[in-house]
């Protein structure tokens, strides 16, 4: 028999058992862990769904992402990051210094002292190095707490295509027991077997929106822009998206962070000048398609990119947004 087909009264029988057994709505469901967000896209990352993640170069885009794998690894469930352009150990860094951010009131954690932590050459144990660092042992013990359920793999544009992506996801459910949520960093460095880049594109995106239904998870994937869309100024939309119109059409969710200083109306900075170095500091989430609720809704997060992270808190912009501001300083 064809395992791709099921009646609907199969589906109806296996949505009662796991009503029945209580996984519900829950166990489909991955939360990103930004306030304001996960309500705007159902509760979460919901199982079967592609969410793309697409923003200028500098804005964070890896840094939500990662982000976004703490905050499910830390909640006892896996997760998988293919990472084409980092090693484990700067995403570890990075996570430290994420954890040390949060835990610290005093604003003196850096990425850069994290990092040098790493490259020192004198000879001592990881946590002693960090006592130097505010919070340091406690974040370090933050991250060891999750640490066997997030799964970096060193993805190449050479080799890691998506049957490699799949072998990936097969070994990680062998380890953990369960299926991870897949985080793809980025999405057009994926090895295609098409030499043009609409084709490529187009064959990876639709590959891993069927890859989220068969494994019945979330993929998240960060997607680069068109070299136009990157300029200082220009509010990057879901149609500036790098390769191929399947992008947004295969997408279930599509998110575009901006940064707030570049998309503001003219007047608000005109008649307060003060707030041009205030609005650096925040990048502007938009929900660009949403086939879990309504899109178009935009919210902020102020950046702490000296940490490696996000603060969590997205709020309202309350200031008129516009796709492209002449303003110059």
């Amino acid at each position: 028999m064809d395992h791709q087909l099921m009646t609907v009264g199969a589906s109806l029988a296996r949505s009662d058992e796991r009503m029945l057994t209580g996984r519900n709505a829950a166990g489909r469901l991955w939360k990103t862990g930004f306030a304001g967000l996960d309500p705007l896209i159902g509760g979460g990352m919901r199982a079967g769904s592609l969410v793309l993640l697409a923003g200028p170069q500098g804005l964070g885009k890896s840094t939500f992402a990662l982000q976004v794998a703490r905050n499910n690894a830390a909640t006892g469930r896996p997760v998988l990051y293919f990472s084409y352009e980092h090693d484990a150990e700067d995403l570890t860094q990075k996570l430290i210094a994420m954890e040390a951010g949060e835990l610290d009131d005093s604003d003196q954690v850096r990425v850069n002292s994290i990092r040098s932590i790493f490259d020192d050459l004198w000879v001592s144990s990881l946590e002693h190095r960090l006592e130097s660092v505010p919070a340091g042992v406690e974040a370090l013990t933050r991250v060891a707490q999750y640490s066997e359920m997030l799964f970096v793999h060193r993805s190449t544009g050479t080799r890691t295509d998506l049957a490699a992506i799949q072998n990936a996801i097969d070994a990680v459910r062998e380890l953990s027991g369960t299926t991870p949520l897949v985080i793809v960093d980025y999405l057009q460095k994926v090895k295609s077997s098409h030499a043009d880049e609409e084709s490529s594109t187009t064959e990876i995106v639709e590959g891993l929106k069927d890859l989220a239904i068969d494994i019945s998870a979330p993929v998240l994937a960060i997607a680069a822009a068109e070299k136009e869309a990157l300029r200082s100024g220009k509010r990057m939309r879901a149609n500036d998206l790098r390769g191929s119109s399947a992008l947004a059409y295969e997408a279930d969710v599509v998110l575009v962070l901006n940064n707030k200083f570049d998309i503001v109306a003219r007047h608000h900075l005109t008649y307060d000048l003060s707030n041009a170095e205030r609005f650096r500091d925040y990048a502007v989430l938009t929900v660009e398609k949403n086939r879990f609720g309504r899109d178009g809704a935009v919210l902020q997060f102020r950046t702490r990119f000296d940490q490696g992270r996000y603060e969590p808190e997205g709020t309202e912009v309350k200031e008129q947004l516009i796709d492209e501001r002449v303003f110059r300083e």
